[in-house]
């Protein structure tokens, strides 16, 4: 049960983060490498913040706003200075590096026995003691389920079909006398925004930022997305946003499986990069079959 509770808590941690994900590479096309200089970020700064008795829920919102502003200055290289995408998110990434270390004060900054969103005076008195080892599971599937909407209601509006159209024509934006370049950095903003908010959620779960956190969060995000996307493709009554979260959780449980197998959690990258290998060749050899079945 703690390794199932484990794999569910986990796996909507990176769901928000795979829903960022999911917006750069789904709906913008874009290969965006600023997350894993993002997730860090929303994390770096939940544990300063925390550390100097700031509201955990407040801090959520600021890492969110920091996220923001990573993914902005990642679209603003891309658009102003005419720099190609993945070598934006490349800049931007590596200078986020420094600016973690600058904004957390060291490497490796602990918020044990400090209140956060699992554990405050209001989680507490709402939860009584015996459910405490399922508080966590309970709050992370509220904010997943608030993201989730949230996402699904602005992609219904104007701005979110201006979105979803630069994707896929950049000159039909064009025609509707609309800046492409600006609805890039929007998007790539809002992306990252989700990221960092699911750093500092991670830093809150798991009592301590790291800086090396955000290594390899790019590839779990694009798992995430894949599996969901691929497995779910041809079911009509579930959202794309719906079975991104499904493929995060269905990815955390396939490295918990191959780590109870015997590997060394230290093989966590490694095992993550096969299986995120595995997962574009068979979705490609998918592909193939159904073209070969039309044909």
């Amino acid at each position: 049960m703690t390794i199932v509770l484990g794999i569910f808590e986990q796996g909507l941690i990176y769901a928000i983060m795979a829903l960022g994900v999911y917006i750069t590479y789904k709906i913008l096309d874009f290969p965006d490498l600023t997350v894993d200089g993002s997730f860090p970020l929303g994390a770096a700064l939940t544990a300063l913040l925390i550390t100097n008795g700031w509201d955990p829920f407040l801090c959520l919102l600021l890492s969110f706003l920091a996220g923001l502003l990573a993914g902005a200055i990642t679209g603003l290289i891309h658009v102003k200075c005419h720099v190609r995408d993945l070598l934006s998110g490349i800049i931007t990434m590596t200078a986020l590096y420094s600016v973690n270390l600058h904004i957390a004060g060291s490497s490796n900054v602990p918020i044990f026995n400090m209140n956060t969103v699992f554990s405050n005076p209001l989680v507490n008195s709402i939860f009584p003691a015996e459910m405490s080892a399922y508080v966590p599971i309970i709050l992370l599937f509220l904010l997943v389920l608030l993201c989730k909407i949230l996402m699904d209601l602005y992609l219904k509006t104007k701005s979110g079909f201006l979105l979803r159209a630069v994707g896929d024509n950049n000159m039909l934006v064009t025609t509707l006398a609309k800046d492409s370049g600006s609805v890039k950095i929007l998007g790539l903003a809002l992306a990252n925004g989700l990221v960092a908010l699911a750093g500092g959620v991670m830093c809150q779960y798991q009592h301590f930022f790291q800086v090396s956190m955000g290594t390899g969060t790019i590839v779990i995000g694009l798992a995430s997305v894949i599996i969901g996307t691929n497995l779910f493709k041809n079911v009509s009554f579930l959202k794309a946003t719906t079975t991104v979260l499904i493929g995060s959780i269905l990815y955390k449980a396939c490295v918990a499986i191959a780590i109870s197998c015997g590997l060394d959690p230290t093989d966590m990258n490694l095992v993550s990069a096969i299986l995120f290998l595995a997962i574009l060749v068979l979705g490609r050899l998918g592909g193939k079959k159904k073209v070969k079945l039309h044909d």
